[in-house]
């Protein structure tokens, strides 16, 4: 089973990193005056989009093996909320991501402010999604 293990290990680190954006990351962020706020932003996002992206892919594609070698629907389940994180950063985030990325530094404003706040709300549901898959992983570890 070490497909469904990869899987759970994939699944929390990703839940790990959307939580610590949450947690640590956002909030320091926020504390920042509006330029500072979105240029660490712009530097930041990139980096951790391709991570998340691909853990959250990987997690799902090991999730969807575990799922094909044991039956389980609970493997399947967890690869479905873990691949549910593609969907949802394309069309609920994304629009946030291009309007933030758009803004030149200098040009940063209290709007673009809201928009790094409001960003951080968007990204709390990959620390609940990351999270839920998780859980539905090691559930059917047990």
């Amino acid at each position: 089973m070490i497909a469904g293990l990869l899987a759970l290990i994939t699944a929390a680190v990703f839940a790990g990193a959307a939580i610590y954006i949450n947690v640590a990351e956002q909030p320091a962020r926020l504390a920042l005056e509006a330029r500072p706020m979105l240029a660490q932003w712009q530097q930041s996002y990139p980096r951790g989009y391709v991570m998340q992206a691909s853990l959250a892919l990987a997690s799902a594609i090991l999730g969807g093996i575990a799922f094909w070698q044991t039956g389980d629907w609970r493997w399947l389940t967890g690869a479905l909320v873990m691949f549910a994180n593609w969907p949802y950063t394309f069309i609920v985030i994304r629009p946030c991501n291009q309007r933030l990325e758009a803004v030149d530094p200098k040009d940063a404003s209290t709007a673009t402010s809201t928009l790094v706040e409001w960003w951080g709300l968007l990204h709390a549901v990959r620390s609940v999604t990351g999270t839920a898959a998780m859980l539905a992983y090691l559930w059917a570890l047990t």
